[in-house]
């Protein structure tokens, strides 16, 4: 999976089609990924003790990673990653702009 915790990405299909997010989590094995603000719920939380009241909680849901591109920040679209080596490390780049990212 070439996506990584805190990349910008941009949501290609689903109710949240269009959005723009921080990446929060990363499920490799899964193949799915948690984007801040995207795909949210609301979880309904019962009261622990008494004289506490109960929650409805929002939470960001896992997304398949194939449902987003990564989003660079210098060409402003969505774009696919590739890689290049330098000097024995390898780093990624931007195929349209071919910025280091």
């Amino acid at each position: 999976m070439k996506l990584k915790t805190n990349d910008k990405v941009f949501v290609l299909t689903g109710k949240d089609k269009g959005k723009t997010g921080k990446i929060i989590q990363v499920f490799p094995k899964l193949g799915k990924i948690v984007v801040e603000g995207v795909n949210v719920f609301k979880k309904h939380a019962k009261a622990n003790k008494s004289g506490q009241k109960g929650q409805v909680i929002e939470l960001a849901a896992p997304l398949h990673a194939s449902k987003v591109m990564f989003y660079c920040a210098r060409c402003e679209k969505p774009v696919r990653l590739g890689a290049r080596i330098v000097a024995d490390k390898k780093e990624r780049i931007c195929k349209k702009c071919k910025e280091v990212v």
